[in-house]
């Protein structure tokens, strides 16, 4: 048979219908059998957070008009890592009647979350000690802190593989 006298072009849009079809249907299958996590930056689902959004902002403005928070841990390691903020009012002086809660969490996965509570207090330092993480790798540390009616968020994105974070 000889196909060059034009009648190629039937076969080869056929080819390409069938192949893009095909391909379709592989991105569906790879979608489904990908786990989709929830966002949950403000500890809370992203619908929660989008609602909530003018009062986290408010509420962050209120807080920062007061106090200070840092994040002052040297780095985290998967053994024995120790978080620390630090909480000033306005006039440096020592917070130690915070609420803090943090939550340790991979990106976009939440199998190895971990929520901890009740840090050791002394001189505005809150420390979270003995903390163990299952895997080397990037985390996101969320804490929700709270003085009186005053509260925010304070979430950082840390390594264990290097001593550096950034506040997000």
């Amino acid at each position: 048979m000889n196909l060059s006298n034009g009648r190629i072009w039937p076969y080869a849009i056929s080819i390409s219908i069938i192949l893009v079809f095909i391909a379709a249907i592989m991105t569906i299958v790879v979608s489904v059998k990908l786990p989709v996590e929830k966002s949950d930056t403000y500890m809370m689902g992203y619908q929660e957070a989008n609602v909530e959004a003018n009062n986290i902002i408010n509420d962050r403005i209120a807080f920062d008009k007061k106090y200070k928070i840092q994040y002052i841990t040297d780095g985290i390691s998967i053994d024995n890592s120790v978080i620390k903020y630090k909480v000033l009012d306005l006039q440096n002086n020592p917070v130690n009647n915070a609420i803090i809660q943090i939550i340790i969490t991979r990106p976009n996965n939440h199998k190895n979350d971990q929520e901890i509570l009740n840090p050791k207090i002394e001189n505005g330092v809150y420390s979270f000690l003995n903390i163990t993480l299952p895997l080397e790798g990037r985390w996101d540390i969320m804490a929700h802190i709270t003085i009186s009616e005053n509260k925010r968020f304070y979430n950082i994105k840390a390594d264990t593989r290097k001593k550096e974070f950034k506040e997000y």
